[in-house]
């Protein structure tokens, strides 16, 4: 009997922790951040971003992380915190894309 409740709670907390980990995981949220600083880079690469440009949508990205982070301190990134994130994400984008594309150009 005790054999069998062992073997239970050691199948139970093998299922429950990748439900746990999996609340917090944010691999949309990472991805994007990675390809948003890759098209900063970018611009910044050609010179399509102008120093104060940069440091502007660099400013947005790290409040973004901070936010992310905030959201997982309490072990659990929720729906309303992930939709949150990529509102945030959505608008430093086109930030990004605006400030690219605007005729300034670094020498």
């Amino acid at each position: 009997m005790q054999r069998n409740l062992l073997i239970a709670a050691v199948l139970a907390s093998a299922f429950a922790a990748p439900v746990f980990a999996q609340n917090m995981n944010t691999p949309r949220i990472d991805q994007r951040q990675e390809n948003q600083q890759s098209r900063i880079a970018n611009g910044v690469k050609s010179g399509a971003l102008t120093a104060r440009e940069t440091q502007n949508v660099e400013k947005r990205e790290v409040k973004i992380e901070g936010d992310k982070q905030a959201a997982k301190a309490d072990g659990k990134v929720t729906a309303t915190e992930r939709h949150k994130l990529k509102r945030e994400e959505n608008k430093a984008s086109r930030a990004i894309y605006r400030k690219k594309h605007n005729r300034r150009k670094t020498s």
